[in-house]
C-alpha cells in the first residue's frame, strides 16, 4: 500500500497493487496470471469486479494523514463487461464522484494494457465510523 498499510489476506490473494492514489482517485494494477482466468482462459468477471469495487473504495477513502486511514463499505455496485483479455496487465481507474458526510458515489473502469476498455462499474459506498472525515481513525 502506498501509505503503508498491510495488505488484506485478499489483496494478496489476488496480487493487485494500489499505484496511484490521492484525494478522490486511485489507481489499481494487477498483472493476469492462471488464478484470475475462468475455464475458458479469460480474466473472471469476478476478478474485473473487485478490481472495480475496489479502486472505487480507495478514491473515496484518501487519507493524507500519516498512520491514519478511512474505509468505506460498499453498499451497491454495478459492471459492465465490454471486452475479453487473456495476459498482461490491468489498470483500474476511479473517481469519487458525488456524496455527503456517509455516503459517497464512485466510478471506475478497467483496461488492458494497451489501453482498451474491458470493465466498467459503479458503486455506492457509506464510510465506516470514524472515516467520514480526512483525519480517518487510527491504524
Amino acid at each position: 500500500m502506498l501509505d503503508g498499510e498491510p495488505k488484506s489476506g485478499f489483496q494478496e490473494l489476488l496480487d493487485y497493487h494500489l499505484t496511484e492514489w490521492s484525494e478522490d482517485r486511485a489507481v489499481l494494477e494487477l498483472t493476469i496470471s492462471p488464478k484470475h482466468c475462468n475455464r475458458a482462459g479469460l480474466v473472471h468477471g469476478g476478478v474485473l469486479a473487485t478490481l472495480i469495487d475496489t479502486s472505487c473504495g480507495f478514491s473515496a477513502t484518501f487519507c493524507p494523514h500519516p498512520g491514519r486511514v478511512r474505509r468505506v463499505v460498499t453498499l451497491q455496485l454495478t459492471t459492465s463487461f465490454t471486452g475479453q483479455v487473456r495476459h498482461g496487465t490491468l489498470r483500474a481507474i476511479a473517481h469519487k464522484k458525488a456524496g455527503g458526510s456517509r455516503i459517497v458515489f464512485c466510478a471506475s473502469e478497467v483496461f488492458d494494457e494497451n489501453g482498451k476498455l474491458i470493465a466498467m462499474g459503479e458503486g455506492t459506498f457509506r464510510y465506516r465510523t470514524g472515516s467520514e472525515t480526512p483525519h480517518g481513525v487510527a491504524l
